[in-house]
């Protein structure tokens, strides 16, 4: 009497993604070209620690300096703005203005880096 031989669960051939049938060499591929993604985002972001924006609030009383790796380099204050009756309004000129100094080097961070993902597929936030 012969015996059945049965499939195993999971044998067979497997369909893969969309490296199949690029065997090893499509992998090296895409190992490849991510190291060159992560060498240019290195490259960008070492461009961006020193960019510097300049950033005003107030009428121009209180200014920001920021570089586009969000490092705050100076706040100045024109001593005109300085008013010790009124020191709320100080306050809230100098939150002003460093809030829109990070929210452009924010903004300069995602137009760089960025246009560098743009053409990989990368879901959104990925990218940076």
């Amino acid at each position: 009497m012969a015996k059945k031989r049965r499939k195993k669960a999971g044998a067979g051939s497997w369909s893969g993604g969309p490296t199949a049938g690029a065997g090893a060499g499509g992998m090296g591929n895409l190992m490849s070209q991510m190291t060159k993604v992560q060498e240019e985002m290195d490259k960008i972001q070492a461009e961006l620690d020193q960019e510097e924006l300049t950033v005003t609030a107030g009428g121009g009383m209180i200014t920001v300096i920021i570089t586009g790796g969000q490092e705050f380099r100076a706040i100045k204050i024109d001593p005109d703005a300085v008013d010790p009756d009124d020191v709320e309004m100080l306050e809230d000129m100098v939150l002003a203005a460093v809030s829109e100094a990070m929210q452009a080097s924010k903004a300069m961070q995602e137009e760089r880096m960025g246009a560098l993902t743009s053409g990989m597929g990368l879901p959104p936030g990925l990218g940076i």
